[in-house]
C-alpha cells in the first residue's frame, strides 16, 4: 500500500511540477505569440507522451503486484488445505 501512495505522489508531483514549469516558461518567454503558441505545443505534446509512459509503467507495476498477489494467495490456500488435511486424520483417530 506505500508504495501505492509513494507512486500516486511521485506522479501528481510529476504533473504538478510539469504545469508550474510551463507557466513560469511562458511568463518569462522573450518571444512572439506565435513562437509561444509553438512551445505550448511542442511542450505539451512532450509532457503528453511523458505521462502515457509513466501511465504504461504504473498499469505494469499493477499486473505484476496483481499476479504476485494471486499467486501468494493460492499458496496461501493451498497450505491451509494441507494443514486441515494433516489435522483431520490426527482428529479421527483420537475420537475413535
Amino acid at each position: 500500500m506505500a508504495d501505492r501512495d509513494d507512486f500516486g505522489a511521485f506522479l501528481v508531483g510529476f504533473v504538478v511540477g510539469g504545469l508550474t514549469g510551463a507557466v513560469v516558461a511562458l511568463l518569462f518567454a522573450p518571444q512572439s505569440g506565435e513562437e509561444t503558441r509553438t512551445l505550448i505545443k511542442e511542450k505539451s505534446i512532450e509532457l503528453r507522451d511523458k505521462a502515457a509512459k509513466e501511465a504504461e509503467a504504473a498499469l505494469a507495476k499493477a499486473g505484476s503486484l496483481a499476479s504476485e498477489a494471486k499467486t501468494r494467495g493460492k499458496e496461501a490456500i493451498e497450505s491451509v488445505k494441507k494443514a486441515v488435511a494433516k489435522k483431520r486424520p490426527a482428529e479421527s483417530a483420537a475420537g475413535e
